[in-house]
């Protein structure tokens, strides 16, 4: 699926290419998706509620048939309605609607990215994780996932891209990329 979101900031690491873009989940140009989830597999608000609506409630209900998901697991479903190969359901809390520690972004992104690659993927993209309803600050949030991905030593994928509609979170990816 092409995107029409332009990368604004992009870094290769060793491993892995990180880009960073704002827009939609659902424009990204990958293989995967990643749904920051719930333990419970619940997709109600926020990006999960978006993914939602696109891919339809069977994926919700691929995702709910594999709960509960411990923060620091992540669960594969199809990529239903979309043309993703597959959605990653990485959570960052145990119920829906949760105030989380900034660990749990960390947790939940290593997680996808582990997942990702004992899937063969390539590339995934990932939305800001945690600082919906979990509260974490975007620049901590940024600075963990960031961390993550860069510290992770890829074997299958070979691209990441951070997307969010949240000028905010963009830009906190960005200084975390270049910090």
């Amino acid at each position: 699926m092409p995107s029409r979101s332009k990368p604004v900031d992009q870094m290769t690491d060793a491993r892995l290419r990180i880009s960073v873009v704002q827009g939609s989940i659902l424009e990204a140009n990958a293989q995967a998706i990643v749904n920051a989830a719930n333990s419970l597999g619940i997709m109600g608000g926020g990006v999960a509620g978006v993914i939602k609506r696109a891919a339809g409630s069977e994926v919700e209900a691929e995702a709910r048939k594999q709960a509960p998901i411990l923060v620091g697991k992540a669960v594969l479903t199809s990529g239903g309605r979309t043309s993703f190969k597959g959605i990653i359901h990485a959570p960052t809390m145990p119920q829906p609607a949760m105030s989380i520690p900034a660990k749990n972004v960390a947790l939940a992104t290593k997680a996808a990215l582990t997942l990702a690659d004992a899937q063969g993927f390539t590339s995934i993209a990932i939305p800001g994780m945690g600082t919906g309803v979990g509260g974490v600050v975007h620049a901590e949030a940024a600075k963990l996932m960031v961390g993550e991905i860069k510290a992770y030593a890829a074997r299958a994928l070979q691209s990441v891209i951070l997307v969010d509609v949240d000028q905010a979170m963009v830009n906190a990816w960005q200084d975390a990329m270049r910090g």
